[in-house]
């Protein structure tokens, strides 16, 4: 079947393999990382990271919705000449933003660094964030007003070769200047990515400036009302949910060095565990950001139409590709993860925990799905309001659970698990109310369940057969793949779930190509 290049599908494939072919890249890149600098230094980078993110929430988060929404809605009227113009008004509201932040950021860094980030070794890499995240910013308003208008190849294009300029710019400044001690080399890596971002800022605003080249038409009265109707409570959002990031990653390792833990040895299993083990598990749920990114600025033409027909088939379709996708993927790290991640890292600890840290990542993606919906639909307030209860709750796990004898990181995981699924119930209610639809339970979840249990306890059984015969691990993996991935479309068509027209591969309408 022809794809349109109009459809979601075709979105969500081009940029689900942009963002695989970027995953893969960018695991490959955190393997050589930590192979590199060590587990310590891997801890202390995701110190800083959480400071990163925490910067583009209070800048430009908020603002990236509202250009992908706004341009999505002059895209649909016919008006894209005013597209331009509601880019320059977000723009100009980040840099003040991240002047604001920049100014706070620089006069207390080494506080920061010490008493919140808790770590002085952080001070360098705290302040090389700074020109990062101005080009973030500037490289994300850009972005996202292609993704608003379906434009997705310009944007795509640039995220892959981002990926490449990075993986070569921090491991090559890394080869070349290391040994360092910890500051410097943390610092050595975020120098790497301001080099990349400086590429995808500049190539960003080139592209916006030859696709929207016609004349800028005024927008509607009323714009930057509506830019903050729309940011605040997503950059709230993002904000607190990041504080409360920030504070758990600052936590775990603290909460270790109560529980008993030598203060290196904390660090070295923070950043094993959200350094090796999480992004390992992460690898799969590279369709769920590539769908969001289509689906948001779908979802807010329909309803700025009132087509709650096309909102519940848009639901419908991204939860049952949540789970058809995430599902299988999950129980395949469940039984092969452990081996894999000693393999590629190279250190005994990672893959612990992974079965519940599975379990809480798929559960993240359905809330992802969901909140991605209440964006789209126009609730931003009340995907923020669930976001920052959920985040709440992990917080709040974190620093009980962990301080109990004998939990250690358990805590923290159990937090991640009971978090994600108040954050999937508390999303669907609002997003069922106002769809005014019920779950499919059996289509989203037991069908997809029951067939992703059976493929795992296969390959399971099968994976242990073949090493006890004496093959070797990948070669074994490979084959576990391979048998797996039959067994589960098999165990799917046997319950009723027809994958093909899902991904439109028979034309039929129920596909998301149709949507």
């Amino acid at each position: 079947m022809k794809l349109s290049r109009a459809s979601a599908l075709y979105g969500t494939l081009l940029l689900t393999g942009t963002s695989l072919v970027g995953q893969v890249l960018g695991f490959l890149y955190r393997i050589a990382l930590s192979r590199l600098v060590g587990a310590e230094i891997m801890g202390l980078y995701q110190l800083v990271m959480p400071a990163y993110s925490l910067l583009l929430s209070v800048t430009a988060v908020g603002l990236t919705v509202a250009v992908s929404n706004l341009s999505a809605e002059y895209a649909a009227r016919g008006r894209e000449g005013a597209i331009r113009r509601v880019l320059g008004r977000c723009l100009a509201a980040f840099l003040v933003l991240f002047a604001l932040a920049a100014g706070v950021t620089a006069a207390f860094y080494d506080p920061i660094s010490v008493y919140l980030l808790g770590d002085a070794r952080t001070q360098l890499g705290l302040l090389l964030l700074l020109p990062c995240v101005l080009l973030t910013g500037v490289e994300n308003l850009h972005k996202h007003a292609f993704y608003g208008t379906g434009r997705v190849r310009p944007a795509a294009a640039v995220e892959l070769c981002e990926q490449f300029i990075r993986t070569g710019a921090v491991l090559g400044l890394l080869l070349v200047f290391l040994p360092q001690n910890p500051e410097r080399t943390v610092g050595l890596i975020v120098l790497g990515m301001i080099l990349c971002e400086v590429f995808s800022a500049g190539t960003l605003l080139i592209l916006v400036r030859r696709t929207w080249n016609r004349p800028v038409l005024p927008p509607e009265r009323g714009l930057g009302r509506r830019v903050a109707a729309i940011a605040a409570p997503v950059a709230l959002t993002s904000l607190l949910g990041n504080l409360m990031g920030a504070a758990n990653a600052v936590l775990i390792p603290q909460r270790l060095v109560y529980a008993g833990a030598d203060v290196n040895e904390a660090m070295g299993a923070f950043g094993v565990l959200c350094g090796m083990t999480a992004p390992m598990l992460q690898m799969p749920t590279v369709f769920i950001g590539a769908m969001g990114l289509v689906l948001v600025p779908r979802l807010a033409r329909s309803a700025a139409l009132g087509r709650l027909d096309r909102v519940r088939s848009r639901v419908h379709k991204a939860m049952l590709a949540t789970s058809v996708l995430i599902l299988p993927a999950m129980a395949l790290l469940v039984v092969l993860g452990p081996d894999l991640a000693r393999f590629l890292f190279r250190e005994e600890r990672a893959g612990e925990y992974i079965l519940p840290l599975a379990a809480a990542v798929a559960l993240s993606c359905y809330q992802s799905v969901l909140s991605g919906v209440l964006n789209g639909v126009g609730l931003q307030r009340a995907a923020a309001w669930n976001a920052i209860l959920c985040g709440a709750v992990q917080l709040g796990c974190t620093y009980f659970l962990m301080g109990l004898p004998g939990a250690g990181l358990g805590g923290y995981v159990a937090g991640a698990v009971v978090s994600s699924a108040l954050g999937v119930v508390l999303n669907w209610r609002r997003v069922g109310r106002y769809a005014r639809m019920r779950p499919r339970l059996f289509q989203w979840c037991t069908a997809p369940a029951l067939a992703a249990l059976l493929m795992g306890l296969c390959v399971n059984l099968l994976f242990h057969i073949l090493r006890d015969a004496g093959v070797g691990g990948g070669a074994a993996g490979a084959v576990c793949l391979v048998f797996g991935t039959a067994e589960y479309g098999i165990a799917l068509t046997a319950q009723g779930v027809d994958v093909g027209a899902l991904f439109g591969l028979r034309g039929g309408k129920d596909g998301l190509a149709a949507v």
